[in-house]
């Protein structure tokens, strides 16, 4: 047995309450890459059966890229706020050689570590997974903008920058209790304005720049165009990331003994409420996707539902009421309904991520300041003036102006990165690739015979980014 006398050993580093929150935290973080695999489900099961092992690789690739590059100084971007807080010399420059991939506090044991300068030492170790996890979801979803025809190179540069750079300073600016935004009465929870806006707005340059699949809007006569490989596979991945949200709910916020649960902006609240709003954002979702797919003939509404109503209200999920999630969730789906015709009339070939961020996200992180217009929030416990605790109020005001700083930069640095890839190697595959399908063209794996529906002359009507076997329902990609 070894005995520590060589190196300082600090016993309240590691009670039982910092082990407790240290499994919270955990199981928070593997529901988080449980929402990466829903999402690999989902896109798994809408692309063609010929581009299905690439859209894999490409997305676990893609996710594990951004994290890993949050991992190497994106944990110290984000603590910037709280050096700030308490008053550190050089707060951003000292948050960084503390917390980045090298740092001290990321290759120290909890116990080793002074509780007087980094407290609940191995809570913030996790959280730091916690927030790798985050970012991997970032790749994940942005790899979803560019299916069937984004190459794989360009598509790792964007994660590796959403990831490692921009993530971080967005939430720097609006999600902690210390952060500059939230310190003014902007108000987050599960990262309605770092996770849901800068990815939609992501998403739809990449769309954008990297144009429709062949035959999606135009007819052509070498393909049946993007059509969903098996519906089955994609609803299992919207169940998958139904159960993962509760558990991962968990690590948005700070558990602290005798005194309750707080929201990741130190909103007062509670993990049963959390959880009950998250039942009725998903009900309300629901009902408001099934009425618009039933009226459409669209199943795409209803599946998504459920998905829709959570966005909605990841921002007001700890401040709300079960009623008030669940009418702000039944209109969720309205706003995603808004931003997918806009981008079917534009000839935008993407159905998901950017009328879920930009869509229901914007109007979550509104509404969230009505809903919790006066509440509480901001600043940091023990801290008194411009960072004491709760001293700021949550408003409509400033809810938009978190819109407009993450949209501001979302726009910005998506149109310098992916329009410079554009200019540069690239976005997009050749035509000849993605006829063929990138199973066979990148990992000589066409699909077994029959199992090409391009085999079978499967026909479409393109025009509305809606494709389906001829005399058949139609079924959104």
């Amino acid at each position: 047995m070894t005995v520590m006398t060589a190196v300082a050993f600090f016993k309240e580093q590691i009670t039982e309450g910092i082990f407790v929150e240290d499994i919270l935290y955990t199981l928070a973080t593997a529901c988080l890459l449980l929402v990466v695999m829903a999402v690999g489900l989902i896109d798994g099961g809408l692309v063609r059966r010929k581009n299905v092992l690439e859209t894999w690789v490409q997305k676990i690739v893609a996710s594990l890229i951004a994290g890993g590059a949050f991992l190497i100084i994106g944990y110290g971007i984000w603590n910037w706020q709280y050096y700030e807080a308490f008053g550190i010399p050089e707060p951003l420059s000292q948050a960084i050689k503390d917390w980045w991939i090298f740092g001290p506090n990321l290759t120290t044991i909890g116990q080793q570590l002074d509780p007087k300068l980094a407290p609940s030492a191995e809570v913030f170790q996790i959280f730091a997974a916690f927030f790798f996890a985050y970012a991997c979801v970032i790749g994940a979803l942005l790899h979803s903008a560019g299916l069937e025809r984004v190459k794989a190179l360009p598509m790792y540069v964007i994660a590796f920058l959403a990831g490692g750079l921009v993530m971080p300073v967005l939430a720097y600016y609006t999600w902690g209790s210390a952060s500059p935004l939230t310190n003014a009465g902007t108000h987050d929870f599960l990262g309605e304005f770092s996770l849901y806006i800068f990815v939609g707005v992501w998403a739809l340059i990449i769309a954008w720049r990297a144009g429709p699949r062949i035959g999606a809007f135009v007819a052509d006569k070498r393909t049946t165009g993007p059509h969903p490989y098996n519906l089955g596979i994609s609803a299992s991945g919207v169940a998958l990331l139904l159960f993962a949200v509760p558990f991962l709910a968990i690590g948005c916020g700070f558990m602290v003994a005798d005194a309750g649960y707080f929201g990741i902006s130190m909103t007062t609240s509670g993990f049963g409420l959390i959880v009950v709003n998250i039942m009725a954002a998903f009900v309300g979702g629901t009902v408001g996707g099934a009425i618009i797919s039933y009226r459409t003939k669209n199943p795409l509404f209803a599946v998504l539902g459920p998905v829709a109503g959570y966005v909605g209200c990841a921002a007001l999920l700890d401040i709300g009421k079960p009623w008030e999630c669940f009418v702000v969730a039944l209109f969720s789906p309205v706003f995603f309904l808004l931003v997918y015709e806009i981008l079917r009339k534009l000839k935008i070939d993407e159905k998901k991520v950017v009328p879920l961020g930009l869509g229901c996200g914007i109007y979550g992180a509104i509404v969230a300041g009505f809903i919790g217009n006066g509440e509480k929030t901001g600043g940091y416990f023990g801290l008194e003036g411009e960072y004491g605790f709760q001293h700021a109020s949550i408003s409509p005001g400033m809810q938009l102006a978190g819109v407009g700083v993450v949209l501001g930069i979302s726009i910005v640095t998506g149109l310098i990165v992916i329009v410079g890839l554009e200019k540069t190697i690239g976005l997009r595959v050749s035509e000849e690739k993605e006829l063929a399908g990138l199973d066979a063209t990148l990992w000589n794996s066409p699909p077994p015979k029959g199992l090409d529906e391009e085999a079978f002359g499967i026909g479409h009507t393109p025009g509305d980014g809606i494709t389906a076997p001829a005399g058949s329902g139609s079924v959104a990609t």
